[in-house]
């Protein structure tokens, strides 16, 4: 049985012991608290045009996100009506969920090291994907690539967006913090 009274996820304990040192001596910040962190990932399954036909569609993303990120997902809904796409307001859409903390960590670690090598001809993430403040987004094909999903009981497969936000004010910044976590970037 885990003690997570005193449990500290492995990235965590990196990030504290040498990632810190790494990145204060590369780009030369005179206080720790410049150094830049993970500040929360977000991810996120929109259903699309599957959740306009089946209303249970959303239902079952928000399950499976929830599996995947051992944490409560939301239901997301349409802001507005779309005759042409048959979408009404308030109609549930997909599902997100937001990590922070020590889920944050443990999530981004079964990311590198468990789920990513699962892809099929995977040669690793862009590294253009940066929104200019230190933001990272990508999206994976395929939810089942997470060994928490029972592939035998999947309905559907949904394509995932997610979202690593940090501290780091630059693109370089937040790179250089997601390198040194072993984000597989290929360029």
């Amino acid at each position: 049985m885990l003690d997570t009274a005193n449990y500290t996820p492995r990235l965590k304990t990196l990030f504290k012991d040498s990632i810190k040192a790494a990145m204060k001596e590369e780009f030369g910040y005179k206080n720790d608290m410049q150094i830049p962190r993970l500040d929360k990932i977000v991810l996120n399954i929109g259903c699309g045009a599957e959740a306009v036909r089946d209303s249970k569609k959303a239902k079952s993303a928000q399950e499976d996100l929830s599996t995947i990120a051992g944490q409560h997902a939301v239901i997301t809904t349409a802001k507005n009506s779309i005759a042409g796409f048959r979408v009404r307001e308030d109609m549930p859409m997909g599902a997100k969920v937001t990590l922070r903390g020590d889920r944050m960590y443990e999530f981004l670690d079964r990311l590198t090291t468990v789920a990513m090598p699962r892809i099929r001809d995977f040669r690793g993430v862009s590294g253009k994907s940066f929104d200019g403040r230190g933001n990272y987004a990508f999206g994976i094909k395929e939810h089942i690539i997470f060994p928490e999903i029972n592939f035998d009981k999947v309905d559907e497969m949904w394509g995932m967006d997610i979202i690593i936000a940090t501290t780091a004010q630059t693109d370089a910044e937040a790179k250089a913090l997601l390198k040194h976590f072993n984000m597989p970037f290929n360029s």
